[in-house]
């Protein structure tokens, strides 16, 4: 199974993926995690991944173009018959809890978005997120802890992970 995150921090990631008991379900490609920054897909001389939201308000927005940029990217390396889902980390989303996680132990994957700042550009979910999912009825700065709770409650579920089933 593989799970491909989108995140402004991909740094965050490296303990969760080094260390540990669900380390050898990374290393051992178990659970095969690939890392995106869509500022790697922004355009321009700063590489700008956010920007003001359209309808005014606080704070900035994922902007649309760099992650749909970043998200090609991730599928054309997938050549997958039929994409896999995009999750969004979000407070509003579907609770995630151990049925979930079963779930997603036996699938093929996804690719996990982690949003920052105010938000994504709510054109970019309505077009190619097919789940958002919450750790609870709290925020949190991004979706990089949620993707790493995730991330771990799926890999101790591959067989030969843990010692004891």
């Amino acid at each position: 199974m593989r799970f491909d995150i989108i995140t402004l921090f991909p740094e965050l990631f490296a303990a969760l993926l080094t260390s540990g008991i669900t380390r050898r379900a990374y290393e051992g490609r178990l659970v095969d995690v690939r890392l995106w920054n869509p500022r790697d897909h922004a355009e321009g001389n700063y590489r700008r991944v956010d920007d003001r939201a359209f309808g005014g308000g606080p704070g900035m927005l994922m902007l649309a173009e760099p992650l749909y940029n970043c998200l090609g990217a991730i599928r054309a390396e997938r050549q997958e018959s039929a994409p896999a889902p995009l999750v969004l980390f979000s407070p509003i989303g579907q609770a995630l809890n151990h049925a979930a996680v079963e779930k997603w132990s036996n699938s093929d994957g996804a690719v996990l978005l982690c949003g920052r700042y105010e938000g994504v550009d709510q054109r970019f979910i309505d077009q190619h997120v097919d789940q958002q999912i919450s750790l609870g009825d709290f925020v949190l700065s991004g979706g990089e802890i949620a993707a790493m709770a995730m991330l771990d409650a799926v890999a101790r579920l591959q067989p030969g992970v843990l010692g004891d089933q």
